[in-house]
């Protein structure tokens, strides 16, 4: 029965595949909107950064017409971490239940329900590198896995996120921002059993457009532990708020050493795709 393991990967995929090409998975049935933020809460200082910031959000349902005015902390869905009033989040709700609506940050999200399959299909491909290695040698070993760490870094949207972040901080703005709470969250390390405290500062500033907004920062400022009521300078892009940045050097360094590791993930990739075909070809070079 083991030698037929995958069956069941390869099952589920097809099955994935056939619900979405038939329209009946959930992401597909569900009805996608845009919702508008009209309020704005400040997370209170010493909070849990997992809720995000806490705001009121309005759609209208377009089955029905009718409109809603729905608060959000961290309850559904993604967690928002910028906001201000006038900002437009897409959120989607089982047909005909609005009040069970999850918000989707960072693009309009899988509509067609095919990330279970594409997952099923990766571990698929997985499976049988590892069951060709076992039975035929570690050169299939190379060939396998070089392979999909290419496939991996050519499919990889990082190039292409930290292409178009660098575009609209082209044009950043610099403006005066204020830290006005600190999140805190604690995690226990398994192997130590240490607790580990991190802080995430709130910052608000208001942009040249009169838009007041706030964030949950990802990073960059110092000691944010300590940082209540510091004084920054943030700099912004003016087409979407949400892309900023405390630091411009620091920001374009990042998005360097983001790029930098898929060209080595693809060279690496390649290489091993490679050897594993030549030493498969010619078994005497191994």
């Amino acid at each position: 029965m083991l030698e037929f393991w995958w069956a069941i990967p390869a099952g589920l995929a097809l099955l994935g595949y056939a619900r979405s090409l038939a329209g009946m998975t959930r992401a597909q049935r569900a009805k996608w909107v845009k919702a508008r933020i009209v309020a704005v809460q400040q997370p209170a200082h010493g909070d849990s950064r997992k809720p995000g910031i806490p705001v009121t959000l309005t759609f209208q349902d377009p089955g029905t017409g009718q409109e809603f005015t729905l608060p959000n902390a961290g309850k559904h869905g993604d967690a928002i971490e910028e906001a201000w009033v006038g900002r437009e989040i897409d959120v989607h709700y089982p047909p005909g239940q609005p009040l069970r609506f999850a918000v989707v940050r960072g693009g309009p999200g899988d509509r067609t329900g095919r990330e279970g399959p594409d997952c099923a299909v990766m571990l698929l491909l997985i499976g049988l590198v590892i069951h060709a290695t076992v039975r035929w040698g570690w050169p299939w070993a190379l060939l396998g896995f070089g392979t999909l760490l290419t496939a991996a870094a050519v499919l990889s949207p990082d190039i292409r996120v930290v292409r178009a972040r660098n575009a609209l901080l082209a044009s950043a703005v610099a403006i005066p921002a204020r830290v006005v709470a600190v999140t805190r969250d604690v995690h226990t390390d398994d192997e130590s059993g240490r607790d580990i405290v991190v802080h995430a500062p709130v910052i608000a500033f208001t942009t040249h457009e009169g838009a007041h907004v706030t964030v949950l920062s990802g990073g960059g400022i110092p000691d944010p532990g300590r940082s209540l009521h510091r004084a920054l300078t943030i700099h912004y892009a003016p087409a979407d708020p949400a892309v900023h940045t405390p630091d411009l050097a620091a920001d374009r360094r990042s998005g360097a050493l983001n790029i930098a590791f898929v060209v080595a993930l693809l060279l690496a990739g390649t290489a091993a795709a490679v050897v594993g075909a030549v030493m498969l070809w010619h078994p005497g070079r191994g």
